[in-house]
């Protein structure tokens, strides 16, 4: 399996960075978040003019067997169906990239369709979709470390094109199930407060959610609770290479931009095998899939954003980071109180 070498980042360069922004034409700590923002990218690039260059949002694409047995309200083919949305520019994340001048690259990781050459498609499967973690294994280990494997080539390359910032963002029907089943076990946290009503069940059909997601894990209740164990036992293909991704990401020294729930259970895996990753992650909005909150709070995280979104695709990434860009352009561009001949605060 691929190592990555996560470092945390060096802390020296932060006094001058806070002595820079706390020195701009404002009231001390006045742009709130933006400071924290602008004293994160700093440090992660280890400069006191940092610069976002080329923000890509990648969106990986897989099925899971678990969609056969009844956990979610779609069909599993509107997965493959999405793909096609993607690739012709009318999906949620599609408009806000576009709006936010940020590029988009599509992944097949395992969708239970055959798509034809197209050069908006990065072609990545690993297999036809995973197998139905009710019966048994998601996949095999071999299969979940190629995944993360082919997420960090993809990563690798969008970064030696030059890109700095990444954001990840998902499409597979049912995978909230495998979120909240990765959570549950890594975060021990009770499914119950986990599992939420994904891409949209009633009552009813969250009732029966929860019932075929339990007998699932009373299914495999015995496995090794390891991070790849339980992210290969009942992850999906884009999840596995969303923490691949992730992992390769924060190793080059990108900015990682976390999307939701189902970005964010990626995240959570890669946090089980590199803790340093989280250094390098801003976490871009809290999604309103019940139990987004507290996997957020397990990794004392805070959300910039709380719009009540839930739609996945690297959406929230792309909406909020143009708070990012303005977080890097206040500490860049904003004149200090002396190049603006401002009077500075008067000490008490």
């Amino acid at each position: 399996m691929a190592t990555f070498n996560i470092s945390p980042v060096n802390k020296d360069i932060v006094a001058a960075l806070q002595q820079k922004i706390d020195n701009k034409t404002k009231p001390h700590g006045s742009l709130g978040q933006l400071e924290k923002i602008a004293l994160q990218v700093g440090a992660v690039q280890q400069t006191l003019t940092p610069a976002l260059r080329q923000p890509t949002i990648v969106v990986f694409a897989g099925d899971h067997g678990i969609a056969k047995e009844g956990v979610s309200p779609f069909p599993q083919e509107v997965t493959y169906q999405m793909v096609f949305n993607f690739l012709q520019g009318g999906a949620g994340i599609n408009v806000f990239t576009r709006q936010n001048c940020m590029e988009i690259r599509v992944v097949d990781a395992g969708v239970n369709f055959d798509f034809n050459q197209h050069p908006g498609l990065i072609h990545a499967k690993v297999g036809m979709g995973t197998n139905s973690y009710l019966h048994e294994p998601a996949m095999t280990q071999v299969q979940c470390e190629e995944a993360m494997e082919k997420g960090a080539a993809i990563v690798r390359e969008i970064q030696q094109e030059g890109c700095n910032v990444i954001g990840f963002g998902e499409m597979g029907i049912s995978n909230t199930s495998s979120a909240a089943i990765i959570m549950s076990l890594l975060c021990d946290i009770p499914l119950e407060q986990c599992i939420g009503r994904g891409t949209g069940w009633n009552d009813e059909g969250l009732a029966r959610k929860k019932a075929i997601i339990t007998a699932a894990m009373v299914r495999h209740k015995n496995i090794e609770k390891t991070p790849v164990n339980v992210l290969s036992t009942f992850g999906g293909f884009e999840i596995a290479m969303m923490c691949g991704a992730m992992l390769q990401a924060a190793a080059s020294g990108m900015i990682v931009l976390v999307d939701g729930f189902i970005s964010t259970s990626a995240l959570l895996v890669a946090s089980k095998m590199s803790a340093h990753i989280l250094d390098y992650c801003i976490f871009t909005h809290q999604s309103n899939e019940q139990g987004h909150h507290l996997m957020l709070s397990h990794m004392k995280a805070v959300p910039l954003l709380s719009l009540g979104m839930r739609l996945g695709e690297g959406t929230g990434a792309a909406v909020a980071y143009p708070i990012i860009l303005s977080a890097v352009n206040f500490l860049n561009e904003m004149a200090s109180f002396e190049s603006a001949g401002v009077s500075n605060k008067v000490d008490a």
